[in-house]
């Protein structure tokens, strides 16, 4: 439930998104928007600003210095990039570099990290999930409010334009044959939906949350199988030769460690009923 009172006072703070161009930061950005924030008060930094300028690292201190809120949203998403010097300077470095920033600061960090930092035996098992890891453990160590969210399998609309790390349920939908290939072995997935990941992340900033890590998922698991069956598709698989290094056979939001006060509203079916209507 929405804190009214607290967003009324929110409303005069400054709040800075990184990442405001990707699947999650847009989705946020268009409900901050909806609900009343104006223009003004937010302020936004993308990867390609880093890209684009020499001093980048004090045009970002700038940008933390005035704010009273972060969503730090903005790092290389590709999960099976094995790039790690690419990985670690996106998600770690950039990352480092904004939450020294915050030092000394009364700001409220919301970073968005991954159920790649479980990895299958409690620890990253790939580049992507030791970069998330590794920036999430330090912000804990320098900020006195700081929340890390671990997404989970996260699907809905606004993110076709990942491609091939976009959802399973994306891909089948905006593919024209009747039958879609899977990994054989069938694994099992914490499906999310994205307003839910929204909403927590609007939760984190209407609430008062201790410092913490915290799971974002359904809380439930289901195969990829299930997925295309809601959406009338037909399964056929891929050689077991073709599973990516490290790919994780089951993922699972643990209730226990969800948001104080916070729960999903979408489970499966819901989520994915509410996304074909959407794409159509």
């Amino acid at each position: 439930m929405l804190n009214l009172i607290k967003i009324t006072a929110l409303k005069n703070y400054n709040i800075l998104i990184t990442g405001h161009k990707g699947f999650i930061g847009n989705s946020l950005l268009l409900k901050l928007d909806k609900m009343g924030f104006t223009q003004d008060k937010i302020l936004l930094f993308e990867k390609e600003d880093i890209d684009k300028n020499k001093n980048w690292e004090t045009t970002l201190r700038e940008s933390v210095s005035s704010s009273n809120i972060i969503f730090h949203i903005g790092a290389d998403s590709n999960t099976q990039n094995e790039n790690s010097n690419e990985v670690l300077f996106y998600n770690y470095y950039f990352s480092k570099v904004l939450f020294d920033s915050v030092k000394n600061l009364e700001t409220k960090i919301i970073y968005s990290s991954s159920a790649a930092c479980y990895g299958s035996g409690n620890q990253p098992e790939n580049i992507y999930g030791w970069s998330k890891y590794l920036a999430e453990q330090y912000g804990h160590s320098v900020s006195n409010k700081f929340i890390s969210l671990r997404y989970f399998n996260v699907y809905g609309p606004g993110e076709s334009h990942k491609g091939r790390m976009a959802s399973i349920a994306n891909q089948a939908m905006l593919s024209d044959k009747e039958t879609f290939k899977l990994f054989p072995g069938k694994p099992k997935r914490d499906f999310v939906y994205i307003d839910d990941v929204v909403d927590a992340n609007v939760f984190a900033m209407t609430n008062d949350v201790s410092k913490g890590i915290f799971d974002v998922g359904s809380g439930e698991q289901s195969t990829f199988e299930q997925v295309l069956e809601i959406l009338d598709k037909k399964v056929d698989y891929h050689e077991k030769s073709s599973i990516p290094k490290s790919y994780q056979s089951s993922t699972l939001a643990n209730r226990n460690k969800f948001l104080p006060g916070w729960i999903p509203e979408y489970n499966l079916e819901k989520g994915l009923k509410k996304y074909m209507k959407a794409m159509k």
